[in-house]
């Protein structure tokens, strides 16, 4: 398969798996991501994700331009594709948290999943960037709103408009990664990620996300004041009470996501 998918301990494991392409996303391979993240967003059991390339060489280098699929800009920009590239770039329906695990070359599209995740953990050998327009093509699915959105302006546009690539340490320094570490510490960092998400309330975090995605476009005042359905669920739940007992007990919380 295209894509590996498995999950462990309340954990989805998405995998691009065609490190001989490095990791470029062909239509069949978009359609199966497709297919995964709205599984992920089905599962009410699940506490967070985690999605990363196969090997050590590409997180994704973004669309496969040698497909025997690959279609031109026009008809590549004329195609639904609502949740952005790899259905997961301009996606608004995950309400746990998604883990971008960089383990190394992350371009173009490959670039635009990583910018639609919530925590980026990056290899120190990872590189960012948005060639399209030295090929003659636009990075469509987030690229050009999402960096902007997310760094300086001046520094999204001078990325925006050479196609240079990106470091990891200056990626870091910029606000778009969490936490740079070597290739061989990647795994045990995402794991020590992954354990701080899973001791969180599952619906206090749905809440954070939530509220976080609906008043991007609202000064803080309204934003704060606004009282979406995963705020109220938070405050009402049976975890809220029992996060409070167990502080007061001095134990692990146990959390049961009602």
């Amino acid at each position: 398969m295209a894509v590996g998918f498995e999950i462990r301990d309340q954990v989805a494991w998405v995998t691009i798996d065609r490190p001989e392409r490095m990791n470029a996303v062909d239509r069949e391979t978009e359609e199966r991501l497709e297919e995964i993240w709205h599984e992920i967003e089905g599962n009410p059991d699940l506490r967070c994700a985690v999605l990363t390339g196969a090997g050590d060489r590409a997180f994704s280098a973004g669309a496969d331009m040698k497909a025997a699929d690959a279609v031109n800009g026009l008809e590549y920009w004329g195609q639904a594709r609502p949740h952005g590239f790899g259905g997961i770039s301009l996606r608004d329906g995950l309400d746990i948290p998604v883990i971008a695990r960089v383990n190394g070359l992350a371009m173009g599209g490959g670039f635009e999943m990583v910018l639609g995740c919530d925590i980026v953990i990056a290899a120190e050998t990872a590189k960012f960037a948005l060639p399209e327009p030295r090929v003659g093509r636009l990075p469509l699915d987030g690229g050009m709103v999402l960096l902007p959105r997310l760094i300086p302006h001046k520094i999204a546009m001078g990325y925006l408009l050479t196609g240079r690539r990106m470091s990891a340490t200056d990626a870091e320094s910029f606000g778009l990664v969490n936490e740079v570490v070597t290739l061989e510490n990647l795994d045990e960092a995402v794991d020590r990620w992954v354990a701080d998400i899973k001791a969180c309330a599952p619906l206090s975090l749905k809440a954070v996300k939530h509220t976080v995605g609906k008043t991007a476009q609202l000064n803080a005042r309204d934003a704060q004041a606004l009282r979406t359905p995963a705020l109220v669920a938070a405050l009402q739940s049976n975890d809220s009470e029992e996060g409070v007992l167990a502080f007061r007990e001095k134990r692990a919380p146990v959390w049961t996501g009602t």
